[in-house]
């Protein structure tokens, strides 16, 4: 699950972190996809309206090949 997804859906990451019983701080340091027992829990707390995706969490799972591609041109 993505975090843009989840800001989007709740408004806010204070909104996000009241809904999970975390800290604020917690939901900032998330990355792009965010951790896999929080997209877990918020599918079932929404009731489906964001959705969990297995496939983000497989250890191949590359979220932007474009903008991978163009991190290694700029380390090499």
């Amino acid at each position: 699950m993505y975090k843009s997804s989840v800001v989007d859906f709740y408004g806010s990451q204070r909104k996000i972190a009241r809904a999970l019983g975390v800290s604020d701080q917690a939901v900032s340091h998330w990355r792009p996809i965010i951790p896999e027992k929080a997209a877990l829990k918020l599918e079932r707390i929404t009731n489906g309206a964001l959705k969990y995706d297995a496939s983000l969490y497989r250890k191949n799972h590359v979220p932007n090949p474009q903008r991978n591609y163009a991190r290694c041109l700029s380390a090499g």
